[in-house]
């Protein structure tokens, strides 16, 4: 009951404030541990590509441990102290670790600054929430662009960190973006990272591959409730989910292209290379700067139907 809670309490907090930007994150830190540890033995493995795998692995593995460990030991010592201190910390962790309201807040920038016709304002507003090359996309491309993060990181920011919170509370939730952000930090198929990241990129392939789905799902329901096309979107889902390197990307991607009745994806650079990818869903109309605000009501009735989802799940088995 009480990690129930926690997790409502911090989904809650996370809808009203979004993340607070004046505190430091705790992501951040997991993300100087990367750092740290990538060091040392990326000069240990060399150029051997097995050796390189290896030590890409000691890498997941020891920020697993971590990241998963020190939350922990600081969870059971608050506890000592009193349990309401434990349950508080737990619920600031829960707020910290959703990120529904910063991706609302981010993609919002995006749209405004289309609406008031700033095309430079609107690539670098969308260049925060991209890994790609903005600075010679259009207007549509801006749109579809932030439209395409805000579908697939509904999933990677929300959805399947409010699951495993629910599973686990919020070492479970570090858990996840431990994983999340080894994947993000090392998971490119890259000359530097192609072995050396290629456990964490494999890693979360796994632990995304059912919340993903679960997801795709949910959001097909989200776009019912929303008035949105679920009929299309379903259809969507169904043809074009695996259209993409990722076997979890296209996921909830599918669903809000169908949802929407816009195609997403497609060729697109990064790095200053080209990058060719199949598109996903159909062109009944160009994408829109009201698209960007049609997916965040998307995202955030997934994210609804998700707590209650896994809230339902976590009270009748977990109890």
């Amino acid at each position: 009951m009480r990690t129930l809670l926690a997790c409502m309490t911090g989904f809650g907090l996370d809808l009203i404030f979004g993340d607070p930007y004046w505190l430091y994150h705790p992501i951040r830190l997991i993300g100087h541990l990367i750092s740290f540890l990538e060091k040392p033995l990326r000069s240990v493995a060399g150029k051997s590509p097995k050796k390189q795998i290896v030590a890409g692995g000691i890498v997941w593995i020891l920020v697993i441990l971590i990241s998963t460990g020190i939350p922990c030991l600081m969870l059971w010592a608050a506890e000592k102290i009193h349990p309401a201190v434990s349950f508080l910390l737990e619920c600031f962790w829960c707020y910290q670790i959703l990120a529904a309201r910063s991706l609302s807040v981010e993609s919002k920038k995006v749209y405004h600054a289309l609406k008031t016709q700033d095309v430079e304002g609107a690539r670098k507003a969308v260049s925060m929430i991209v890994g790609r090359d903005t600075k010679s996309l259009t207007e549509e491309g801006i749109a579809k662009a932030a439209v395409e993060t805000v579908a697939e990181n509904t999933s990677d920011g929300v959805t399947a960190p409010l699951m495993f919170l629910m599973l686990g509370g919020a070492p479970l939730g570090f858990l996840y973006k431990a994983v999340n952000t080894m994947d993000s930090m090392l998971g490119y198929k890259n000359e530097k990272n192609l072995y050396f990241g290629r456990v964490a990129a494999k890693m979360d392939d796994v632990f995304n591959y059912l919340p993903s789905r679960v997801s795709a799902v949910l959001m097909i329901a989200a776009a019912f409730l929303t008035g949105m096309d679920a009929k299309k979107a379903a259809q969507i889902y169904k043809r074009d989910r695996r259209k993409h390197a990722s076997p979890n990307s296209a996921q909830t991607e599918s669903v809000c292209a169908g949802a929407l009745q816009v195609q997403l994806a497609g060729d697109a650079w990064y790095f200053g290379v080209l990058h060719k990818k199949e598109t996903i869903g159909d062109p009944i109309r160009p994408v829109e700067a009201e698209d960007i605000k049609r997916a965040g009501r998307l995202m955030y009735v997934t994210a609804v139907l998700t707590l209650l989802f896994a809230g339902m799940i976590r009270f009748w088995y977990f109890w």
